[in-house]
């Protein structure tokens, strides 16, 4: 796996979608998903270039992390359990994932023991799937201004996972909504939240269109995870 050639055309791709939608591709954060991936591969991604990573599991990062690089950026993208929210403010320099107020005011508590504040995005299920973690776009509003007024946590957008669709543009409609939730949600703070997460490998280039300002690329980057062979 040649991860310093998929890197380059990652950033050729991000670019040109860039100039296609007048952005800068400044303005875009590539995001490594190094979810089952060994600090190895981790590595060799951070000699091709990347900083930020993304990991789904805490125990996993708990053991990964401390064999890599201390200069990289690693961010929570996963479901966090309440039990959880220790580590993940130990380990994790933005949490992705906040689906619920309870959530919040653990990861809120940990923060405070820890002397810490943490940088959070809050996640939304706007197909309503019940296989996914998240917000529904009422709930959000709802809670918006308790979760915004947690003393150690800094609301900085939102992140999201649309449906799996066979075609790209068949995504868009759910990355359109996300912006325009996040609008909805700077109009009741009254205050700018800068971060939009939303893209993966697949339909990174349709979210960019749509705002993304930070893309989870793991496929693309890495190529297929290994699958367990059947027992």
């Amino acid at each position: 796996m040649d991860i310093a050639a998929n890197l380059k055309m990652i950033q050729h791709r991000i670019v040109a979608v860039c100039e296609r939608a007048g952005r800068d591709p400044a303005t875009v954060t590539l995001m490594a998903v190094s979810k089952t991936h060994p600090p190895e591969m981790v590595q060799a991604a951070a000699n091709a270039g990347i900083t930020h990573f993304g990991e789904n599991k805490v125990q996993e990062a708990k053991s990964k992390i401390p064999q890599c690089s201390g200069k990289l950026r690693w961010h929570f993208i996963g479901h966090l359990q309440s039990n959880k929210a220790r580590d993940a403010v130990e380990l994790f320099e933005m949490i992705q994932s906040v689906d619920s107020l309870p959530l919040a005011q653990e990861i809120n508590k940990r923060c405070e023991q820890a002397g810490k504040r943490m940088p959070i995005l809050l996640e939304v299920n706007l197909a309503g799937e019940a296989s996914k973690f998240g917000y529904a776009p009422e709930r959000l509003l709802a809670e918006l201004t308790d979760l915004n007024a947690l003393p150690r946590l800094e609301v900085q957008g939102l992140m999201t996972v649309p449906p799996w669709k066979p075609v790209a543009e068949q995504v868009r409609p759910f990355f359109r909504e996300a912006r325009e939730l996040k609008q909805r949600c700077e109009d009741a703070l009254g205050a700018p939240l800068p971060q939009l997460s939303m893209g993966m490998s697949g339909d990174f280039e349709v979210a960019i269109e749509e705002g993304a300002t930070v893309v989870r690329v793991g496929t693309a980057l890495f190529g297929e995870r290994a699958r367990r062979p059947s027992q």
